[in-house]
């Protein structure tokens, strides 16, 4: 197994003149952004896009955030919507120790010989955030459900469009034999914050 370079992930996502070309990351961009403009405001963020050996994904505006005051246990077997207060905007708090969902801005097609995995964000884990995704699979299709965890005493701010994990793309010594979507992995197709099935 061999970790991709930014030049082989870039040909995974890049129109290459093939009509039957499937970009892995929509939208992908080529190289690391690090500042966005809002009302005429150039503003720093932390980063996103095409790194040297991975991808930088972003938050999207949905959020779900966890309320204690519903749940006395948490039971991956029975996990309720009503655990969490839905929330929309520019950003989110978590609330101290506290933990959300959310949700990629970008898409992702997965080659059968691609498995992808995550790791944080300096930046963000020197502030207290942990974010956390399981390996996404050969065959995914769809948006990825992020659980950011906020490991400090006090409240902290995460922002829509910001860069929130590192993606790192493994490739298998050959195509996998079964992969999620032959399966019919029960997130499969995710366009949308999606709690814990069973």
């Amino acid at each position: 197994m061999s970790i991709l370079s930014d030049r082989e992930i870039k040909l995974l996502c890049q129109p290459n003149g093939n009509s039957d070309f499937i970009p892995m990351i929509e939208p992908y961009f080529p190289q690391q952004v690090k500042t966005r403009t809002t009302d005429g405001t150039i503003q720093k963020i932390v980063s996103f896009g095409q790194s040297s050996a991975g991808y930088d994904v972003r938050l999207d505006r949905q959020f779900k955030i966890f309320k204690n005051t519903q749940a006395q246990l948490i039971d991956p077997l029975d996990m309720k919507n009503n655990y969490y207060d839905d929330h929309e905007g520019d950003f989110c708090i978590i609330p101290a120790n506290g933990y959300i969902l959310g949700i990629t801005m970008e898409t992702f097609h997965i080659p059968r010989d691609i498995i992808v995995i995550s790791v944080g964000k300096s930046t963000l884990s020197r502030c207290g955030a942990v974010a956390n995704i399981t390996p996404i699979e050969p065959g995914w299709v769809g948006k990825i459900v992020i659980e950011v965890s906020n490991g400090s005493s006090v409240p902290l701010k995460v922002y829509a469009g910001m860069g929130i994990s590192q993606f790192i793309f493994h490739r298998l010594s050959s195509p996998c034999e079964i992969s999620y979507d032959d399966r019919k992995g029960k997130y499969q197709g995710q366009t949308n914050l999606q709690t814990a099935l069973v």
